[in-house]
Parts: structure tokens; sequence; C-alpha cells
């Protein structure tokens, strides 16, 4: 993941009021482990009756996120990449769960990693009321119950469960999609799209997730959302310039590779406000350095 901008690091008792001065938000929320590290990235928004429980060990939240309010989270190691959003009545517990950059959680959600690892990659989203779980176990394995299982849950990049999914501990390779109300119990295959309990395979009948447009489609769609980010704002895009390398000498703008879909932020206000616009439908982009 990459380096994500200075932050602020929090180690106090419960409750904690966060001033954060690129927003002007004031964020409240409950730390019931004082020993707890939370470091919070800057244009980071947190809800109200958020709480970071007692099992919290280490929290990073990159750089422009969402945490709706009443989420209450209780993982030893939470790591959340940039322009992430989790909405309201959430939670998140287990052991080490690690989410990308730009990804986008419903209302309701529940992430676990009581089987050990939830790694979640970029650009990943799930509609509300979605269930991802890294075990199952709950029958009498003395009296013979056969179903008890844990282990990793590994959701790659660009992976789209639609609403009300469930997972277990499986992989689903990126670009897979899970459709609404679908549980899936066996890994996805890379760009296919899966319906049903259990899921199965659609993609015969529905088509792929992507499509692969070239660099000149690329170029042109991006070129039109700079125009009518311009127009609805009325703010100069000039500072947004799509690139073939980076070039780290350039100054006083924000690089896009649009094939790769990586950008090299500066993390301005402007460009702060354009990603905003983007996020979530209309492009996604990864920083690097």
């Amino acid at each position: 993941m990459a380096k994500q901008s200075s932050k602020t690091i929090s180690k106090a008792a419960t409750p904690v009021n966060l001033q954060v001065r690129e927003t002007k938000k004031i964020m409240l929320y409950t730390q019931k482990n004082a020993e707890t590290q939370i470091d919070i990235g800057k244009q980071t928004r947190i809800g109200e009756n958020v709480t970071f429980g007692p099992s919290c060990k280490t929290i990073s939240i990159g750089f422009g996120c969402f945490l709706g309010r009443d989420l209450y989270i209780d993982v030893e190691h939470l790591t959340i990449g940039d322009y992430t959003t989790i909405h309201h009545g959430g939670i998140i517990h287990g052991i080490e769960t690690s989410i990308g950059h730009n990804c986008w959680f419903g209302h309701y959600c529940i992430i676990d990693s009581l089987g050990g690892l939830t790694r979640i990659g970029n650009n990943v989203g799930a509609g509300a009321h979605s269930q991802l779980w890294s075990h199952m176990k709950f029958g009498d394995m003395l009296a013979g119950c056969r179903w008890n299982s844990s282990g990793s849950l590994i959701l790659e990049d660009d992976v789209w469960l639609v609403g009300h999914s469930i997972t277990g501990p499986i992989k689903a390779a990126k670009r897979s999609m899970l459709m609404t109300g679908s549980v899936a119990v066996k890994d996805l295959e890379e760009n296919h799209i899966y319906s049903g309990s259990p899921a199965k395979d659609i993609t015969a009948h529905l088509g792929l997730q992507f499509d692969d447009p070239d660099l000149e489609q690329r170029q042109k769609n991006f070129a039109s959302l700079k125009a009518q980010y311009a127009k609805e704002t009325g703010l100069s895009v000039e500072a947004f310039l799509d690139v073939s390398s980076f070039d780290p000498v350039t100054a006083n703008v924000t690089q896009f590779n649009l094939m790769e879909r990586t950008y090299r932020p500066r993390y301005t206000q402007d460009e702060y406000g354009f990603m905003r616009f983007l996020l979530y439908d209309r492009a996604k982009f990864v920083p690097v350095n």
C-alpha cells in the first residue's frame, strides 16, 4: 500500500475529541483500550458513536476516508487505504483486517477476520447488509458436527458484492462479482459473475463485469470527466494530467496513468475535490509514490 500523507495520532483514554484542521470537522469516537495506536489520515471524517473496542492494538486509516456513525471496530490490527468509505452501523472484528484504497461498504456490513486474516484489495465494493466471514463454526464437534472451518478471506482488486451478499473464507479473484442476496462458499474466478445460494457462475448469461477499453477511449472518457467537473464546479482542471509514465520532478499537477489506473498524489484541496467527484462509479485511481 502506498505511503500515506501525514496523520493525526491518538493514544488517549475514552472518549476522544479530534479536531482535523483540513476539514474543520470534529470527530468523536470511543476508544476502549487506551493503549491502542490510532493513526488517522487528513481529510478523513468519522461519524458519531464510532467505537474502537478493547481488542484493538493498531488502527491505520488513510487519507480522505469516511467512517459512518455507530460503527463498532474490535479487530487487533486494521489498515484502511485512502478514500475508503464504510457506512453506518457496520462491525469489523477479528485478528487482522486489511482494506485497500477506494473501497466502499454500505450500511450494516460485517467484516470478520476471526479466521486469521481478511485482506480486501483496492476498489472493492460491498453493498448494504453484506457479511464477509473468515470462519464458520458453531456445531458441536464432540457430538460429530462436520462443519467447522476458518481461514483467510481474500477479496482481490475490483471485486463487487452487490448487496445483502454473504461470503465464507474464500478467495474472490479480481473483478469478480457477486449479485444481490447471493452466498459464496467457494472461490470466485476472475471477472466472472455469480448469483444464488450457493452462488453459481452465471457469466455465460450476463457477460463479464469489465470490458477492457483501449488508451484512446480512456483518454476520451477522462477528458469528458474533467470537462464535466469543470462545468459543475467552475474550477480549473489544468492540474490533472494523463501521462504514460510519472515524472517525479513535475510540480503543481496531479498525474494520472489511465491504463494502470494509478496516480501520483499531491494531497491538495483541489485534488481532493476532483477525486471525490470521480469516486466511486466514474473512475478509481490507486496512489503511487
